[in-house]
């Protein structure tokens, strides 16, 4: 496609600059020197451009063959690079500096395991299943983390979100109502719960899922999916996570208060869990709600000392092992169980469980349950490791922390454990305790199996209003999320909507299809944006290279005739209108309306004058003053095409008449410019890509401009979208290319 120069190219490389300088202005010494900078640039065409300066690179072709052994190929360094991949631990640990790094991660393992004690009792009770399987479920976790994970400082565990949406799962697939049996010495009327039938059906439940959840991420893991992460927003997540609070402090409310209900699962479980409990009020234990009381008291108070002095303690206040030991030896040595009827944790075993296969009957009724864990286990530890690698400057994979939380559950699984992902508060504390590697996740895990091991049965006696206690106030970072609502209102409506949506859905629908409604919601919000974008005209500020809208700016100054529009959105098949619709308001260039009002003269014009020529004075008013022209019928109709936008008037005898219903023979026609605006700049700085439909948009907007002798220009357009192709092969207006001086916006 050749191009010649036109007035604009010639304008815009003289607005370029002819030479590149660098000026210091005259400043007094403690001002900032201001400076200058002149560029020299061409004005390329897209067929100068791709004929002169740019030749594709010639590839010698492969075969089927061929590609497919460039992919297959294997050599020991290839080898080498995969086993270092899939075990990171052997990329440190051989140069691992003991005297440096040893104390600080045995300090920070006690610490962790220490707190992950009582956490992984309290948790079990979320998931639905015996207190042991919370202690499981911190000890093989961890220790396989150490060899796979790629993140030094989070610690793997259990956690309360998927606690939760486990537990949820295992009581709508296994209810109590099940397991109802009747009561001994009754004839059938009076039934009790079958607790070790529910027990062991709910932990075959929980065992699958999460064997399942294992396979999930381990297949994303290799399937280099790790970026599936990003369509859950921080602002979903935080809303999620808040939602994911009220979840657990409410499902909690009975274990403080020492009440029975049943638990509940599902749309508006939230509102049924609140209803049961305020029904039972008057079942209250007062020695239970009295003790659930004081250690949430105990607890706050010791959290508000560690953050307040946490640059002065060496190791934060464990208030929760403290809480657990002072509540175990009260509830034995005063008989609490026996004599007020506190409800504690119960039997203990000693020792692991040997390994099993997981019931694979089971995983068709888990299998979608499984997904919305998987991803949302991954999310969440992801996102933790990112914000600690970038804190002390080294990187984590994505895909690979995705195949180690898979491993981590997929073999724990055989152990009779529940799905585990990262912990915010227990990361907090290896951080701060001076963790530098995955060896305080070790320590930790072995303080655990220590505990299952040797001294398991010291916590029977625990009152379950303890753990109770201990989740809720762990809650409390969570709740401090709603601080998000008044900064999201100033910042962006668009992710308060987000927050809101995934807050309200899964307070309401459940954690499960609260998900689903939020991304879904977070997907429609992008195409919102796209279908709403900001358009504007840029000017140019004086004496500068820079371009900003002018409806904001006063000083920003269009160039006489030339119009540069501007949207920050993507051109593709959904806006592609809406596109050309905001180019053609903004610029007040309409090129369907031109052409109708030319019409509408033409046929006017020929109604009144008939087929007989016609002598005509043509009196253009231009910038240099006004001149006269005598011309023929032809030469007006030529000149009116050219121009639509005209003031027409008679001349009739020598007088000029301001009607335009008759036309005399001879006429005196006053032709202003067709338009204000002969050259339109598209700026595609902002576009990052374009669908074939945009692209056939734009080229119908080359044409339509060109007949009203309107050029567009292209500015800052991508090579790689299809606009180039469609403009290279258009036989359109030549004016059509692409400016390496682009404006900026």
């Amino acid at each position: 496609m050749e191009h010649e120069s036109s007035p604009l190219e010639e304008s815009a490389a003289g607005h370029a600059a002819v030479a590149e300088s660098w000026e210091s202005l005259s400043a007094p010494p403690s001002a900032p020197v201001r400076r200058r900078y002149l560029l020299e640039r061409d004005v390329y065409s897209e067929t100068r451009l791709s004929s002169e300066v740019l030749h594709t690179r010639k590839h010698p072709p492969h075969t089927l063959c061929q590609r497919a052994r460039k992919h297959v190929q294997c050599s020991c360094d290839c080898v080498k690079a995969g086993l270092l991949g899939l075990f990171p631990i052997a990329t440190w640990l051989p140069s691992y500096p003991v005297k440096e790094y040893l104390v600080g991660d045995l300090v920070s393992g006690l610490s962790t395991g220490v707190m992950q004690l009582p956490q992984g009792l309290a948790y079990a009770m979320l998931a639905a299943v015996p207190p042991v399987f919370g202690l499981y479920s911190s000890f093989y976790p961890v220790l396989l983390y150490t060899f796979f994970g790629t993140s030094r400082h989070i610690s793997i565990g259990t956690f309360a979100v998927i606690s939760l949406m486990m537990g949820g799962v295992v009581v709508r697939e296994a209810p109590d109502s099940m397991f109802l049996v009747p009561a001994n010495g009754t004839n059938g009327t009076e039934t009790r719960l079958d607790e070790e039938a529910r027990n062991a059906s709910r932990v075959q439940l929980i065992v699958a899922l999460t064997t399942l959840v294992g396979l999930i991420q381990l297949l994303l893991g290799v399937l280099r999916f790790g970026f599936v992460a990003i369509y859950l927003t921080e602002p979903l997540v935080r809303g999620f996570t808040t939602a994911a609070a009220v979840h657990v402090c409410v499902s909690q409310l009975k274990y403080l208060l020492g009440i029975k209900t049943d638990r509940y699962s599902g749309p508006l479980s939230v509102v049924r869990s609140v209803v049961a409990v305020l029904w039972n009020i008057r079942s209250t234990n007062l020695a239970t709600l009295l003790v659930g009381l004081l250690c949430m008291v105990f607890l706050f108070v010791v959290k508000e000392l560690n953050e307040r002095f946490k640059k002065r303690l060496p190791v934060p206040i464990p208030g929760e092992i403290i809480v657990v030991i002072v509540s175990t030896g009260i509830s034995y040595g005063m008989s609490l169980f026996q004599n007020y009827q506190v409800a504690v944790v119960g039997s203990i075993p000693s020792g692991l469980l040997p390994p099993a296969l997981p019931d694979h009957t089971l995983f068709s009724r888990v299998a979608m349950d499984s997904v919305a864990i998987a991803i949302v286990g991954f999310s969440m530890g992801i996102s933790l490791a990112k914000i600690f690698a970038l804190k002390h400057g080294y990187s984590v994979d994505g895909n690979q922390e995705m195949i180690a939380l898979g491993l981590c559950n997929f073999i724990s699984s055989f152990f009779q454990t529940f799905a585990i992902t990262c912990s915010m508060s227990r990361s907090l504390v290896q951080e701060s305790t001076g963790g530098k590697t995955q060896i305080a996740g070790l320590l930790a895990s072995l303080v655990v199996l220590l505990v299952v091991v040797a001294i398991g049965f010291i916590f029977e006696p625990l009152p379950q209003t303890v753990l109770a206690a201990i989740i809720m106030v762990n809650l409390q970072g969570m709740f401090k999320q709603f601080s998000d609502i008044p900064t999201l209102w100033r910042t962006s409506r668009i992710e308060l909507a987000i927050w809101i949506v995934a807050f309200v859905s899964s307070a309401l629908l459940g954690l499960d299809y609260g998900l689903m409604v939020s991304v879904s919601f977070a997907i429609l919000t992008v195409i919102y944006r796209t279908q709403s974008p900001k358009s504007m005209i840029l000017g140019q500020v004086p004496g500068t290279g820079l371009y900003y809208d002018v409806d904001k700016y006063e000083e920003c100054v269009e160039n006489s005739g030339i119009k540069i529009f501007h949207m920050n959105s993507a051109i593709y098949f959904a806006n592609s209108e809406l596109y050309v619709s905001a180019l053609m308001q903004k610029t007040g260039v309409d090129p369907t309306a031109l052409l109708q009002a030319r019409k509408s003269r033409e046929k006017r014009r020929r109604k009144n004058c008939g087929k007989e020529e016609r002598r005509t004075t043509v009196v253009k008013l231009g910038a240099d003053g006004v001149s006269h022209e005598v011309v023929d019928g032809s030469a007006v109709r030529l000149s009116v095409q050219c121009s639509p936008a005209v003031r027409l008037a008679e001349h009739v005898n020598g007088q000029v008449s301001e009607s335009d219903t008759e036309w005399a023979c001879e006429q005196t026609c006053f032709l202003e410019p067709e338009g204000a605006v002969h050259s339109i700049i598209l700026d595609f700085t902002p576009v990052s890509f374009i669908d074939s439909v945009g692209a056939k948009a734009i080229k119908s907007v080359v044409k339509e401009y060109a007949t009203v002798d309107v050029c567009v220009f292209i500015a800052g357009c991508s090579r790689e979208s299809h606009l180039h192709f469609f403009i290279e092969n258009a036989h359109t207006h030549t004016h059509a290319c692409t400016l390496t001086l682009t404006p900026t916006s």
